[in-house]
């Protein structure tokens, strides 16, 4: 009788070691799941912040073009000179496809590696008026190609002036906010330069771009 119960007692421990190990795996197993969820959502995320984000402006501006050819020890010189009438389209864009990134499951971190810097494309609709030349001195590429130069690198100065790139800066941060939404509603932290981002305003500080 004695060596029955201690057959049905060790029976018995047996079959709760297999339920607690079965209980034990399934949890492990839906824990694992979860953490493929959660990591697959947030790539998900962030592939559709990989976008290119754009923003455009105009400029206008009016420039008087002067050239002098001058002949006989200066005594004779001919000049060209024209109205140049400049609108432009600038953009501001930035190419997140580019944007690099590490996900770390086991501490449930991810960390942006790289943001690409802006693109800056100029598109100038260049007119003149008030063209005046000379057969000795007659308006060639070379005229046209230093015009353009100098449109385009006054055009550069303006934009610096401008609240184009801030714009576009804030349209970026809206953007990688996205990611950041998602992180902190999992319970996962998202880093940038070594720092943890908690707040849009994180970003406006750590984004030297």
């Amino acid at each position: 009788m004695q060596n029955l119960l201690k057959r049905i007692l060790s029976v018995a421990v047996i079959v709760v070691l297999v339920i607690l190990a079965f209980k034990y795996c399934q949890f492990k197993k839906e824990d694992d799941s979860t953490i493929d969820y959660n990591t697959n959502l947030i790539q998900q995320q962030i592939v559709n912040v990989g976008k290119l984000v754009v923003t455009e402006g105009h400029f206008s501006e009016v420039i008087t073009y002067k050239n002098q050819q001058k002949y006989l020890m200066d005594m004779v010189s001919f000049e060209k000179k024209a109205l140049v009438v400049v609108n432009a389209n600038v953009t501001v864009a930035y190419d997140l496809h580019k944007m690099k990134y590490d996900i770390d499951e086991k501490n449930k971190t991810i960390t942006i590696l790289n943001i690409p810097k802006e693109e800056i494309t100029i598109n100038p609709d260049i007119q003149f008026y008030d063209v005046e030349q000379s057969k000795l001195n007659p308006f060639t590429g070379d005229d046209y190609n230093k015009i353009n130069k100098s449109v385009k690198a006054n055009l550069a100065k303006k934009i610096e002036k401008s609240s184009l790139k801030s714009n576009a800066k804030n349209r970026l941060i809206s953007e990688l906010s996205k990611i950041l939404i998602v992180t902190n509603s999992m319970g996962w932290k998202l880093q940038y330069k070594g720092k943890t981002i908690e707040s849009d305003t994180d970003f406006n500080e750590d984004l030297k771009l």
